[in-house]
């Protein structure tokens, strides 16, 4: 039996109570599938710097680098995120986390579930059906460039900067996503106005050649913006830079009605991060209403990284079987209200047990089946 080595990073907020549950339902998928998941648990975000003064501890990094993915909860608190003079923030360790791990492609699929429509701002109309995923260039661009600033003010600048490889690696990796979806990848660019624009389409449409079965299609980042939001079921894989895809991706958060229902991966040279795209919720710590359900999709696609798709497949059935069923917490006013640990435990049971799927409906109105 292959030992599988995760590092578990729960962070603040709800990160821990929902990095829980998603634990729970990887031990169900090893006691089924004949697997060995062991977790090494370390701390990031605010807890690391009220344990050691540092928000990604040496400790912390290295047992990341020693894993073969990386579970990630949340990091936030209010008492750093309130302190606009804090020197050493939570963010500083997610930030510098990505750079040491190489994590070059953040993977962002957006999915809509029929009996959640109601919570999207869209019309119903608009977002039914829709299903694709954003990849985000992740250590390039911008964010990353020189930037320089006059020391009377009067000027600031910030150099938008790619190479050629930076992105060829994640242009490959977005046609082999759409080459096991829709078969269709979107180049999101400013090629009217930016040379590195012009250098992604270049790299892009040679890459192209080598997918001949895939539609490559062009579109300038202002009018994505305005299709998200008109049609979104047109598109099946975003293919976009740092800034764009940063900007992007939280306007494509909304679409679902639930930032609790998002998964995301970070796809790096020495291993990769799975985490939920929300953030610490510091005002439900503790209380057991937040959705876990993102972080159970991210340790499917956790599962998915490591070529165990049976397994993946499994869990996304149990999460969207519970919610066709009008199970959910809080947040999402659904009919049968269950909390964060019970979400979790009702996953793992199906997950364990998949002839659960079939339970009577009945029963699980009545609160007595035995997923609860």
């Amino acid at each position: 039996m292959e030992k599988i080595k995760i590092a578990v990073l729960p962070g603040d907020g709800i990160g821990p109570e929902v990095t829980w549950q998603a634990i729970k339902v990887l031990d169900a998928i090893a006691g089924r599938f004949n697997h060995y998941f062991e977790y090494c648990f370390a701390d990031v975000g605010a807890i690391a710097i009220d344990r050691t003064g540092d928000p990604l501890p040496d400790l912390t990094l290295e047992t990341c680098m020693a894993a073969d993915a990386v579970l990630f909860g949340a990091i936030g608190d209010p008492k750093y995120d309130n302190d606009p003079n804090a020197r050493v923030r939570p963010e500083q360790g997610l930030l510098k986390l990505r750079k040491s791990l190489q994590l070059y492609a953040n993977i962002r699929p957006v999915k809509t579930y029929p009996t959640l429509l109601h919570l999207s701002p869209l019309k119903e109309d608009k977002v039914a059906g829709a299903d694709f995923i954003i990849l985000r260039e992740l250590t390039g661009g911008i964010y990353f460039g020189e930037k320089t600033r006059q020391p009377d003010n009067s000027k600031a600048t910030d150099l938008c900067s790619y190479e050629k490889h930076e992105i060829e690696r994640i242009a490959r990796l977005a046609f082999d996503y759409a080459a096991g979806r829709r078969k269709k990848v979107t180049l999101v660019d400013k090629a009217n106005v930016l040379e590195t624009s012009r250098l992604w389409r270049d790299v892009t449409k040679n890459i192209a050649k080598d997918y001949p079965d895939i539609e490559l299609e062009m579109m300038f980042v202002d009018n994505a913006a305005m299709q998200l939001i008109q049609y979104p079921k047109q598109f099946d894989v975003i293919l976009t830079e740092n800034m764009f895809g940063d900007i992007l991706s939280d306007e494509a958060s909304v679409i679902a009605g639930s930032m609790g229902l998002l998964p995301s991966a970070s796809i790096g040279v020495h291993t990769s991060l799975f985490e939920p795209i929300h953030g610490s919720f510091p005002q439900a710590t503790g209380k057991d209403i937040a959705n876990p359900n993102a972080a159970i999709l991210s340790a499917a696609m956790l599962l998915e990284s490591l070529g165990m798709n049976d397994e993946a497949h499994l869990i996304r059935l149990a999460v969207q079987y519970l919610l066709e069923k009008g199970i959910g917490t809080p947040e999402l006013s659904p009919a049968i209200v269950y909390g964060c640990s019970r979400i979790g435990d009702a996953i793992a049971h199906m997950v364990s047990e998949p002839e659960e799927l079939y339970l009577h409906e009945g029963r699980i109105k009545d609160g007595v089946s035995t997923i609860i």
